[in-house]
């Protein structure tokens, strides 16, 4: 596909960084930050434009802090001067990205989502007897940035646009970037090329998904792989036979390779999908779907530790995102919360 110029205009364009300043503020408009800036709103947004023509915007320091569910993740949250810009660039951007995506890539994308993808992988397994699971580690932390600035090279022309982009990676250099050796590497490889986004920017998004868009498209045309669909960094392709998944792992790992990822070795697995296959907090056959037992688990640890003396719109907030997860499933049991009942699982 050619590349696409002439965006830069729309990306300044003060309705369109209005428009994202209301989007950035969803949820936190009442942080010490947010009035702030809204205080000046329309100064703040006129100066944010003219940055951004003349070249001198850049992005503000992150802060960071680590989650422990489902597991030990660092979380960068960008200035909310920073998160404008980056609302208003995916706005224009975002459509060009997305066209290059093939169809079965069901993260962060509009008509997309967990519970598509989950169907979507259910029909497969329909009409195939095994499934091939693999999981890249730690993918948004592994992510090349000089991979990622080629790969946007190929879709603008615009040396602004890829200005604002460049600087948006760079700037959300992460605390434990993760390093890991390829061929052709000597020593100091590792250490001398930036890699990681953050994974609480917006943009990051954008960015993994575009990341292994060569990759889903290799996976297609090469590989044949009719079943195989994507999300972020989880993958699942199916086949009737166990020997052309073998294969194609070997392949994939090798593919890989080449922007720099390795696969989990204990998630990359082939399985019956008779016996089925846990997938996004689910566990999958072709004839039903339960929620997998950890999730539940993990749902009734939070609940315990959020205490009876909780906010009652958080703890609202926490049972409608849980029924939200279960009703895709089949599921039994329930966990009890005062006057309050949802789904558990298996």
């Amino acid at each position: 596909m050619k590349r696409v110029g002439r965006l830069f205009d729309s990306i300044a364009d003060l309705e369109n960084l209005e428009r994202a300043a209301r989007r950035a503020e969803r949820g936190k408009r009442y942080s010490q930050e947010v009035l702030r800036f809204n205080l000046r709103r329309e100064d703040e947004l006129l100066r944010l434009r003219e940055e951004l023509a003349r070249g001198t915007w850049a992005p503000g320091g992150h802060r960071h802090f680590v989650i422990r569910e489902p597991k030990r993740r660092w979380i960068s949250a960008a200035p909310y001067r920073d998160r404008v810009v980056h609302h208003a660039l995916r706005q224009v951007i975002e459509p060009v990205l997305d066209r290059r995506l093939i169809f079965d890539t069901w993260a962060n994308r509009r008509g997309k989502g967990s519970h598509r993808a989950v169907l979507r992988y259910q029909a497969f397994s329909s009409s195939s007897r095994y499934a091939l699971k693999m999981d890249i580690r730690q993918y948004f932390a592994s992510i090349d940035h000089r991979i990622l600035g080629d790969q946007l090279g190929r879709v603008f022309k615009e040396a602004t646009v890829l200005e604002i982009c460049e600087r948006i990676i760079e700037g959300g250099r992460v605390p434990e970037p993760y390093s890991a050796y390829f061929p052709g590497d000597d020593l100091f490889t590792p250490q001398l090329r930036a890699q990681g986004l953050p994974i609480g920017n917006l943009t990051s998004q954008l960015w993994a998904n575009t990341y292994l868009s060569t990759f889903d498209h290799w996976v297609k045309q090469s590989l044949r792989a009719r079943g195989y669909l994507r999300f972020v960094d989880d993958f699942l392709l199916v086949s009737d036979s166990k020997r052309t998944l073998v294969d194609w792992r070997e392949a994939i790992i090798e593919r890989l390779s080449e922007l720099r990822l390795t696969v989990h070795p204990r998630k990359c697995v082939i399985r019956d999908v008779r016996e089925g296959v846990p997938f996004l907090g689910y566990v999958v056959w072709p004839d039903r779907i339960r929620v997998r037992g950890a999730t539940v688990r993990r749902f009734r640890r939070r609940l315990r530790a959020r205490g009876r003396g909780a906010n009652e719109v958080d703890r609202c907030r926490s049972l409608d995102a849980w029924r939200g997860h279960v009703q895709l499933a089949g599921s039994w049991r329930r966990v009890v919360v005062g006057q309050r009942s949802v789904a558990g699982g298996r």
